[in-house]
């Protein structure tokens, strides 16, 4: 069995981008992001928002009209359409069952780019076809029971819960992928790697959107860190740091009561601002 480790704030500041003098656009990272649908557009805004909080020097959005419509108000920077990007983050709020015809092809093209992608939600069905370069699924246990059973393994969301350790390094084997599995514990699991476990997260962080934010965030690391992703292992690192920012910005949202997403979001520069500090 590989080794586990803890995931703390000298650790991920080493994967949060300094800006510099130096710096432009598209230096600090440009995030193409596939998510958001007819039904369920506001995933694209809370994503979108994530990333441009978490440091995107720039996103591109590919994605229905009323999810873009959304996005632009929320976030005017935005560039709609596809281009040169150097990690994208796909399928938050698309449903996994129904994605649409259009949805996929925007899938296959992110996949197909030749950079990291982090693949959440509605996209992570397309892992069972295989999945080439670096990638990040972002589950949560309901989501990696299906992934697991789709390749053969029969195992119950409630196991899952039980061990998620197991489980995500079952799952990271068996896809080639890092698997962060999502819960009041994040674990990062990398292919041959170490196991990463995170600190427990303010229980709060358990209400609609908050799963978006966080591919945000992330998406926005990866793309700024793309340079220096030299592999799974670099990748697993990245994803547990986009996992500590959010529950510390969970924490800081909250302040002991309810939260909404955005909260969260909003409260992503100031966590990054004071790991950096």
């Amino acid at each position: 069995m590989t080794d586990e480790v803890g995931w703390t704030a000298d650790r991920a500041r080493s994967w949060i981008h300094r800006a510099t003098a130096e710096d432009d656009k598209y230096s600090r990272g440009v995030l193409g992001v596939a998510t958001g649908s007819e039904r369920y557009p506001g995933a694209a805004v809370l994503g979108v928002d994530a990333a441009v909080r978490a440091g995107a020097g720039m996103v591109r959005y590919v994605g229905p009209d009323n999810a873009a419509t959304l996005v632009l108000q929320r976030r005017p920077e935005m560039v709609r359409g596809v281009g040169r990007v150097q990690a994208w983050l796909i399928g938050s709020g698309v449903d996994a069952e129904e994605p649409g015809e259009d949805r996929v092809r925007d899938f296959r093209h992110a996949l197909g780019d030749g950079v990291p992608v982090v693949i959440d939600a509605g996209a992570l069905p397309l892992v069972a076809e295989g999945v080439e370069g670096l990638s990040v699924l972002t589950p949560h246990a309901g989501e990696l029971q299906r992934l697991l059973s789709a390749a053969g393994d029969d195992v119950e969301r409630t196991d899952i819960e039980a061990d998620p350790a197991r489980w995500a390094r079952r799952a990271s084997e068996a896809t080639g992928a890092v698997v962060m599995l999502k819960g009041s514990r994040t674990v990062v699991s990398a292919p041959g790697g170490a196991l990463i476990r995170l600190p427990e997260a303010t229980p709060w962080l358990s209400t609609a959107g908050t799963g978006d934010v966080l591919a945000g965030i992330l998406g926005a690391l990866v793309a700024a860190a793309a340079p220096r992703i030299d592999g799974p292992a670099a990748l697993a690192e990245v994803a547990a740091t986009a996992s500590l920012v959010h529950a510390i910005g969970g924490e800081q949202a909250s302040g002991g009561g309810p939260l909404a997403a955005l909260d969260v979001a909003e409260a992503v520069p100031r966590v990054l601002a004071d790991l950096l500090a």
